[in-house]
Order: structure tokens, then C-alpha cells, then sequence
């Protein structure tokens, strides 16, 4: 192509086996940023699903200790 020299008169080509070295070369970089971006949507999920959780914690943590200052309270005049 543009960067092989020329010889004697005879255009430049690409073999089948570098055509399929390309292909596979090309391919195999999709899929690697295919999986980068599967990675960094699970990671979101992760860390959205994490907030939850937490959040979760302490509602419970929350009523728990509701609960248990209720009988306290209710018994202040």
C-alpha cells in the first residue's frame, strides 16, 4: 500500500495470511473493547447496587434503634 516501496514495476499487495493476521488483529481488539465496556457497566452496577445496600443498613439500623428509644420516650412526662 502507501508505505511498502515499490520493486521494479510491480504493485504492492497483501498476502492471505496478513489479510487474515488484520482481521484477526482487528477483531480481537473489538472484543477487548467490547469487554472493557461490559466491565465498566458492571462496575457501575456494582458500586449503584452498593448505594442500595447501604442505604438498606441503615433503614434498618434506623428502626432498630427507633424501636428501642420508644419505651424512653414514651415514658418521659
Amino acid at each position: 500500500m502507501g508505505d511498502a516501496p515499490e520493486r521494479y514495476g510491480f504493485e504492492s499487495f497483501d498476502c492471505a495470511p496478513a489479510l487474515r493476521l488484520e482481521a484477526s488483529e482487528k477483531l480481537s481488539e473489538l472484543q477487548f473493547k467490547v469487554q472493557r465496556e461490559r466491565i465498566t457497566r458492571l462496575e457501575e452496577m456494582i458500586e449503584r447496587l452498593e448505594k442500595r445496600l447501604w442505604l438498606a443498613v441503615y433503614g434498618v439500623v434506623a428502626t432498630i434503634l427507633a424501636q428501642a428509644f420508644q419505651p424512653l420516650l414514651s415514658a418521659l412526662p
